[in-house]
């Protein structure tokens, strides 16, 4: 029986006219989930990594609409949206009593179920998998939290390595003002549980300042493919545009760089 692709809009199936572009062989981050052949995983995994409010859902689905016009089958996940686990994960930060173990294998297990029942899945079909943050956010989020990094490492071990991976760059400011005007300061993206008793906006400014340096590091090391994320939606899509369309060689022409809200 195929494997099933279960939980978000798939976008349509590509067609036999759909582009196809060489992909370099899939490999695990370190030993691999159990009897999970990496063989013929024909489609990319694109990963854009950031901070917390920096418009990475936005980008996503304005780059999702464009793959998808320019030929592709696309395959949309992101953090905590596994059906095994997504709703628990909003739980526990509800009681706001998680501490870092638990937080930990909570957002490993919703990846390692999104990993099996979708991500891969999508790969082996030929689909581009747009991933609203990986494993990185995991490590940057360990670090900031004084986590065990090796133990984290080791943890997520049963992760893809990414095709290519965009980071957006963004300061602390610029960050504060658009969480403010979308959804408001969250518990945990503002590090509360890390400065009790802090007034909210010191807190966020700390907690996402040592985040955004953690990203940065981390952006050096992997070799992330940077977007300076302080412009306005579209100059974004536009950046984003070019760095995919240059990875799944994709001749960008003018109509390409008008970017429809």
């Amino acid at each position: 029986m195929p494997e099933e692709i279960h939980g978000h809009d798939q976008g349509a199936l590509p067609s036999p006219g759909a582009p196809s572009v060489p992909t370099r062989k899939k490999r695990f981050l370190g030993r691999g989930l159990p009897y999970t052949d990496l063989d013929n995983l024909t489609g990319h995994l694109l990963v854009i990594e950031g901070s917390d409010g920096v418009g990475r859902t936005t980008q996503i689905q304005l780059l999702k609409g464009w793959l998808q016009v320019k030929g592709f089958g696309v395959l949309e996940t992101g953090w905590t949206r596994s059906q095994l686990v997504g709703p628990t994960i909003d739980l526990a930060k509800a009681g706001h009593a998680m501490n870092n173990l638990t937080y930990n294998l909570l957002y490993a297990t919703d990846f390692a179920d999104r990993l099996e029942h979708e991500i891969i899945p999508g790969l082996r079909s030929g689909f581009v998998v747009l991933a609203d943050r990986y494993y990185y956010t995991a490590l940057a989020r360990a670090a900031v939290r004084n986590s065990n990094i090796e133990w984290v490492r080791s943890l997520y071990g049963f992760a893809i390595e990414p095709d290519f991976v965009v980071y957006l760059e963004v300061d602390v400011d610029t960050l504060f003002h658009r969480v403010i005007m979308s959804s408001g300061l969250d518990y945990w993206e503002a590090g509360m549980d890390q400065n009790p008793g802090c007034d909210p906006y010191d807190s966020f400014c700390r907690f996402q300042e040592r985040l955004i340096k953690e990203f940065e590091r981390l952006s050096s090391f992997f070799g992330f493919k940077s977007v300076d994320a302080r412009g306005t939606v579209e100059d974004i899509q536009v950046e984003l545009r070019k760095l995919v369309g240059e990875h799944l060689d994709i001749d960008i022409t003018r109509e390409d760089l008008i970017v429809m809200r």
